[in-house]
């Protein structure tokens, strides 16, 4: 009897629902051909990066590709790569936790202000960061400059998802633990600690994926990493053997990350049971000493992630003077970086609107896998989904070689989650009622969720559609290697003027990149702040 009420267009309307004491589940809808057709068509789409290295591998031979793999140079990268991941990964995570913990709870003077400038840095692009401190610092190199710039460049990755845990994180945990005699530190490690695991691990894998797929960074400061050497070997060979076997072990490094963070995860429960709702975070007093150490932990990080940019910005346009501002060039970049991006995300938002819809509204074990196989090429760097790109149009559809259709595919293949996350959730929010209710009065199924749902879940698919515009603005790997002949981009206009070491010309560049970015640390913050009510 609840269930049919909870039906009808009276309890839609507002006419309050049985409290059964457990959710009930939405009605699944029969997936219309022409929704799951498409569905299947970006996923296979998505899975074309990872079949690039595997028919390549297989086409390659056994023998070449032991002979290509097991190099002294392919060694040497894979230490690098390794020893970057085990220094960074734990800085980062040490120091977004420590941070997240100091804005959360405790009653840090300015803990608001001191929240804003953790997020801050992500406005400002990894390269762009290397870009500063190799101006600031020229004989900055290697791997500790590779360490230190990482770092400044992806805490925030961290810090965001276990903010927003803590904020979440229900007090009487704690106060169970109190009851057990465990003093503050142990309370930290054995109660709170735990409950942060899954922001820990998914914060760090970001970073580990970031780490794997960034080129600027380290080329500027003359760390050599698979993505550097696989764009160093295409340039010189033309998408020769060497840059697809080093392209495959990329891959596996990225899986093998994957598979990291999942066993990582573990089997605990995470969510509170109980009646009644949580009560309001306890502020933690610091001591004198402690509030000073704390004052001057966030004081250097916001000196070295914000400070050290801008004030090196600051300077070069000031050299560069009013000329820097008037080059040809500046204007169509910015011009070419808007159109990229609005036509990106419009055709990314498109694209994952089928599975968003099906996920939702017609969810099944098919509809998972096909789900699931969205966020592989994301999970890819975007050398590899370039290089996937390239070998395809050359010798399977050579008028889309160098083509901006192609540039666009490239962004939705990297860049789906990000829409498909959000749009999700906006038509989850849209009640299928409303839906079946449209459909019954005459309307089709595309009119029901053209008309409905689609104008309910807007929001979602708004702010999915500008993650994707924010990320393409600073997409650099495979806007170089894929874009047409005269296509410039901000960030390929910043990496031509830096490749020539003129910083003064490439400051107005980074400064757009950056202003373009803001809008995004402003919503992940808000969207952050939102999870709690705060």
């Amino acid at each position: 009897m609840a269930d049919d009420l909870s039906r009808s267009p009276l309890a839609i309307a507002g006419t309050p629902r049985f409290a059964s004491g457990y959710r009930r589940r939405l009605p699944s809808q029969r997936a219309a051909p022409w929704l799951l057709g498409a569905a299947v068509l970006v996923a296979l789409l998505a899975l074309l990066p990872l079949g690039f290295v595997l028919g390549v591998s297989l086409q390659t031979g056994w023998d070449t590709i032991a002979q290509l793999v097991l190099r002294p140079r392919v060694a040497e990268l894979l230490f690098n790569t390794l020893l970057l991941l085990l220094l960074t990964l734990p800085l980062c995570v040490l120091l977004g936790v420590a941070l997240a913990w100091l804005t959360e709870r405790s009653d840090l003077p300015g803990r608001r202000v001191w929240s804003l400038l953790a997020v801050a840095p992500m406005a400002v692009p990894a390269f762009v960061h290397s870009y500063a401190w190799v101006s600031l610092w020229p004989a900055l190199h290697g791997l500790p400059a590779a360490v230190l710039v990482s770092v400044i460049a992806y805490y925030p990755f961290v810090y965001l998802p276990v903010a927003a845990t803590l904020r979440r994180l229900d007090p009487a945990l704690e106060d169970v633990g109190e009851s057990m005699g465990l003093k503050p530190r142990a309370l930290f490690i054995r109660v709170v600690l735990p409950q942060l695991r899954l922001a820990i691990a998914g914060g760090a894998l970001l970073v580990g994926l970031h780490l794997l797929a960034e080129y600027g960074l380290y080329a500027m400061i003359r760390f050599d990493t698979f993505t550097t050497a696989i764009y160093d070997q295409f340039q010189s060979t033309y998408n020769g053997p060497a840059a697809n076997m080093l392209a495959g072990v990329l891959v596996l490094c990225c899986l093998l990350l994957l598979g990291s963070e999942s066993a990582c995860r573990g089997q605990a429960r995470y969510a509170r049971i109980g009646s009644g709702s949580p009560r309001l975070q306890r502020c933690v007093t610091l001591g004198a000493g402690a509030r000073v150490a704390a004052l001057l932990l966030v004081l250097l990080s916001s000196a070295l992630t914000l400070g050290v940019p801008l004030l090196t910005l600051g300077n070069w346009l000031l050299a560069g003077g009013i000329e820097a501002w008037q080059a040809p060039e500046l204007l169509p970049s910015l011009r070419q970086t808007l159109e990229l991006g609005l036509l990106g995300a419009l055709l990314t938002t498109a694209a994952a609107m089928p599975m968003a819809w099906l996920s939702i509204r017609a969810p099944g074990p098919l509809l998972r896998l096909l789900e699931s196989c969205n966020y592989i090429a994301s999970s890819l760097p975007g050398i590899v989904v370039a290089l996937a790109l390239v070998t395809v149009t050359v010798q399977y559809a050579r008028p889309l070689y160098q083509t901006t259709f192609c540039v666009l595919l490239a962004y939705a293949l990297m860049f789906l989650p990000r829409a498909l996350v959000s749009l999700r959730a906006g038509i989850a929010q849209a009640p299928v009622e409303l839906e079946n209710i449209a459909r019954s009065l005459g309307r089709s199924p595309w009119q029901a969720l053209w008309r409905v749902t689609l104008r309910l879940a807007a929001p979602g698919a708004a702010a999915g559609a500008a993650l994707v515009f924010l990320a393409i603005s600073n997409e650099l790997t495979a806007t170089l290697l894929l874009a047409p002949n005269g296509t410039r981009t901000l960030a390929t206009g910043f990496w031509a003027r830096t490749s020539e070491i003129d910083y003064a010309a490439a400051a107005p560049y980074a400064l757009l990149m950056i202003l373009l970015a803001l809008p995004l640390t402003a919503l992940l913050y808000h969207q952050s702040r939102r999870t709690a009510g705060r």
